[in-house]
């Protein structure tokens, strides 16, 4: 088994799609109503879909890469707004924190070994 994608509920799609092309995702599917995108490495695609109703999901999601601080400034120098600079947390990852114009929590880290193999692994 294994995660296909993730679909985020958004209210502008115009605006949403702008945003994630710039954070350097390729998108794959434009309806007016729903997109996908293929993340640069990996083959993963994750979906948004227009959403006319109030919706607040508390779902973040998670976008991984060995050159997070990299990222981040080349982010930060093409305008994007953080909540939280990339900061090493306590379960071993280190976190950018940001959100989309729709509202959707987003982390941009580096987990490296970690992410699959923490210390406190269950066997």
């Amino acid at each position: 088994m294994n995660l296909n994608q993730v679909t985020l509920p958004v209210k502008n799609m115009n605006e949403a799609t702008d945003f994630y092309s710039l954070l350097g995702f390729n998108q794959i599917v434009d309806t007016g109503h729903y997109a996908r995108f293929e993340c640069p490495d990996g083959g993963a695609t994750f979906s948004l879909s227009l959403e006319t109703s109030a919706h607040n999901t508390g779902v973040v999601i998670y976008f991984e890469s060995d050159r997070l601080d990299e990222w981040y400034q080349e982010l930060v120098n093409k305008g994007i707004t953080f909540e939280q600079q990339p900061v090493d947390q306590s379960y071993l990852w280190r976190e950018a924190v940001l959100y989309d114009p729709s509202g959707n929590k987003i982390k941009l880290y580096w987990a490296g070994e970690n992410r699959l193999n923490p210390p406190w692994r269950v066997n």
